[in-house]
């Protein structure tokens, strides 16, 4: 859903007003800064330029230490604030990536399962985009799936007995079921698609990462990225 030149093109238009937003909310001004975080990757070397490229300049102007921050690490740390403890498995989900990490210590992680093709969230903003929804689609599609029937379709279960994630085949299963339809009946139930949709990708990140804890012998679950706003998916877990 995203195209990487207008996505750097338009953080280089926004991320000066980003970062006074966010220190206006702080309450802080540039004398109270320490250091200067960065997000290194993985991501659209695009847009990790520009975020870069500013921060860098900050520091630079600052004379701050400029400290790189991994994306991935970024996420699972974030659940730190709301009190889990390690060890637990992490559901890592966005519109780049689809993972299971078990986090021993810190944001030290080792990959458990990952998807062998799309991520979860590129699979809603796709899907969104199939059903004609906005952009971003994931939280279109959330809010339209809310008031439709998720039985109403029936969607193939990726990888049923693998460990890894599959959303590419979702996809396909979506485009077919509505080429199947006349225009009539997908406007008259495209709730119930977008619900019935949501439903299969829920139910694949759910099902694997219960088994995915199992397997490890952990009771603890998190869960990361864009896709954990997911009203359906916060829910099921």
């Amino acid at each position: 859903g995203v195209v990487p030149e207008v996505a750097s093109r338009r953080h280089t238009e926004l991320v000066n007003e980003v970062i006074a937003e966010a220190m206006s909310r702080a309450g802080v001004t540039w004398d109270d800064l320490a250091a200067v975080a960065v997000t290194q990757g993985p991501g659209l070397i695009g847009a990790l330029l520009v975020g870069l490229a500013t921060a860098k300049s900050v520091a630079c102007r600052r004379r701050l230490p400029l400290i790189p921050v991994n994306h991935l690490q970024g996420h699972i740390a974030a659940n730190y604030a709301l009190g889990i403890e390690a060890p637990f498995i992490c559901l890592v989900a966005s519109g780049g990536h689809t993972l299971l990490a078990v986090v021993e210590e810190g944001v030290r992680y080792r990959v458990a399962a990952k998807t062998l093709d799309d991520a979860a969230g590129e699979a809603f903003d796709k899907g969104a985009r199939l059903l004609g929804l906005g952009y971003p689609g994931g939280k279109e599609l959330d809010r339209l799936a809310a008031r439709g029937d998720p039985g109403f379709a029936r969607f193939p279960r990726s990888m049923p007995r693998g460990r890894g994630f599959s959303f590419s085949g979702l996809k396909t299963a979506l485009l077919y079921d509505l080429r199947d339809r006349d225009e009539a009946e997908v406007e008259a139930h495209r709730a119930d698609i977008a619900a019935s949709y949501q439903a299969a990708i829920v139910r694949q990140l759910v099902e694997k990462t219960v088994a995915g804890a199992q397997h490890e012998g952990l009771r603890s679950v998190a869960v990361a990225g864009g896709v954990a706003a997911n009203s359906g998916l916060r829910a099921a877990l």
